[in-house]
């Protein structure tokens, strides 16, 4: 299963590109990080909806898409874990995960996805969230894996 995380905006040198580098190497599965921006100088909804154009845009076109979301689904991670060995068993070829911008995703964004899931109730900056993420992959792929990194 190749993996492909679409985020709106860059994310520079520094602590949360640090944590996204030592997870993501040691993630097994093919794993691309697309970042994508708007240069038009657009606001509220007209950006909200570009970012959302932007994102699906750059999902293989057989994606099982997982939208984060706030208003997503609170799951553990064994259950993350299970929802992507399933997807693989299943012959699933590619999974995009989309992270939006400041002001989250546009709704086209959260009816395409085959998931949408919250990463809590807490508002976590979106360029730590790709941290956070990478660092689930990981751990998913060591419960799949029955690798003891993961303890409930």
């Amino acid at each position: 299963m190749r993996i492909t995380i679409v985020a709106v905006g860059r994310l520079r040198a520094g602590p949360e590109q640090t944590l996204v580098d030592h997870f993501a190497k040691r993630i097994s599965w093919p794993l691309e990080i697309r970042e994508v921006e708007e240069k038009k100088n657009l606001t509220g909804d007209a950006l909200k909806r570009r970012e959302g154009e932007l994102l699906l845009e750059n999902c293989p076109t057989s994606s099982q898409i997982i939208a984060l979301d706030e208003r997503g689904r609170e799951i553990s991670s064994r259950a993350f874990a299970k929802k992507v060995s399933d997807w693989q068993d299943e012959g699933i070829g590619d999974l995009s995960i989309l992270i939006g911008g400041a002001d989250g995703l546009d709704d086209a964004v959260r009816k395409r996805a085959n998931l949408t899931i919250s990463f809590g109730r807490l508002t976590w900056p979106h360029m730590v969230v790709r941290g956070l993420l990478v660092e689930q992959l990981y751990r998913a792929q060591q419960i799949i894996a029955g690798h003891p990194y993961h303890r409930d």
